[in-house]
């Protein structure tokens, strides 16, 4: 059997680990020349840890895991007026968490990949035709390769869920915000952050920044926006809606570049009635984005990668596998979804007073034994759709 998956990410890298260890051929295929960079930080746990684990990647992601200490909200001197002490997160995932950079996360995946996978860089698909046995994929080389499946792992801005499903607009979902994140070199501020994940927030946008390794800093932005449609020039976009945000802002924001080494993009989720379509289906963000106001979207990738491989596993019948996978998968799916839905004005709050409620309730959860006020928060609704080892 013969797998294309188009997609070099978290979750096109995990299906093929499974795939390839289940006696597939697998092609990858990925537009960009290379592994990207490291993005942004992101809570990994549930049904990403889980799949990780059975990956055997576990004792190498935990020595690229970052100490965070606590995560606070600061005034334009960089005041705490809120926080959370990290290891509460971990105490409500039951020690089953780690803080990562989402490019650490990928650069393991692809060696724990390596050779044993066809990846081209620097192609795309341009076309798909199905037939009752297989799927013509054709490249952006001119080449074309025959599988018995095609997997859209290609993101949110799918270019597989384009040709074998319709226009992105029928089924992105704009969630009223932007964000941005890229990383710089200070030594000061580095020091001065000292293991913490600080953030300023202000009526409808938040900026934040948190230590890296070697005197590196990441910052990251989320404001709303009316339009869904990214800017021409999403720096100078940065420096006018942040200008006056104060504290480390205004240092962050004259060490941003521009893309690619500058992320920038909408918030959105993707709802889709079907994932699969004959012998072409979708995982990962193309699929199932959640968004960054609902996080988990690496682990819920993960995820479905893990359940995916595992339907096809032994399976004749493809597309009776992918309407399995879809149906294990999809409904913790929704449900992440709608709580992060529900979580954007706590997370980005619109105005002064939920920024002050947020605080204050912040500080009421930080008192002894009243933590389990953030479980609602800061645990999952969809659990993971992987069984633990």
């Amino acid at each position: 059997m013969k797998a294309v998956i188009c997609g070099a990410g978290i979750a096109g890298l995990t299906l093929a680990w499974f795939l390839e260890r289940d006696g597939w051929d697998v092609v990858v295929v990925e537009h960009a020349p290379g592994p990207r960079p490291e993005g942004y930080m992101i809570d990994f746990f549930a049904s990403g840890y889980d799949a990780a684990e059975l990956m055997g990647l576990l004792p190498e992601l935990n020595e690229l895991g970052y100490d965070i200490s606590e995560v606070s909200y600061v005034d334009n001197g960089g005041r705490r007026r809120s926080s959370v002490n990290y290891e509460t997160f971990r105490r409500l995932q039951d020690g089953r968490l780690l803080a990562l950079m989402r490019g650490d996360l990928e650069h393991v995946l692809h060696r724990a990949v390596g050779e044993r996978v066809s990846m081209r860089f620097g192609c795309s698909i341009v076309a798909v035709e199905q037939t009752e046995s297989g799927v013509d994929v054709t490249l952006t080389d001119g080449t074309h390769e025959d599988a018995d499946l095609l997997v859209g792992a290609d993101g949110i801005h799918s270019r597989v869920r384009d040709l074998a499903f319709g226009p992105e607009r029928q089924y992105l979902r704009y969630l009223g915000y932007h964000t941005a994140a890229h990383v710089f070199t200070d030594e000061e501020l580095h020091a001065r952050l000292a293991g913490t994940f600080k953030l300023r927030a202000g009526p409808g946008r938040q900026a934040g920044c948190y230590p890296l390794r070697e005197g590196r800093v990441a910052a990251f932005y989320s404001h709303t926006a009316s339009d869904p449609t990214r800017p021409a020039d999403p720096r100078a976009t940065l420096q006018r809606v942040y200008a006056d945000m104060g504290w480390v802002v205004p240092t962050a924001l004259a060490r941003c570049p521009q893309p690619p080494e500058l992320y920038y993009d909408q918030v959105a989720q993707i709802e889709m009635p079907t994932w699969s379509r004959g012998r072409v289906t979708l995982v990962g963000d193309a699929c199932q984005a959640v968004s960054l106001l609902a996080g988990q979207g690496a682990a819920m990738a993960m995820g479905g990668a893990y359940v995916l491989a595992a339907e096809l596993r032994g399976s004749g019948d493809v597309p009776t596998a992918l309407a399995r996978y879809e149906s294990e998968v999809k409904p913790a799916v929704e449900r992440k979804q709608d709580a992060g839905r529900r979580t954007a004005n706590w997370l980005v709050p619109r105005t002064r007073w939920r920024i002050a409620a947020r605080n204050q309730f912040l500080q009421l959860a930080s008192l002894p034994g009243l933590s389990g006020l953030l479980r609602p928060l800061l645990t999952t609704p969809a659990g993971s759709v992987v069984p633990r080892q």
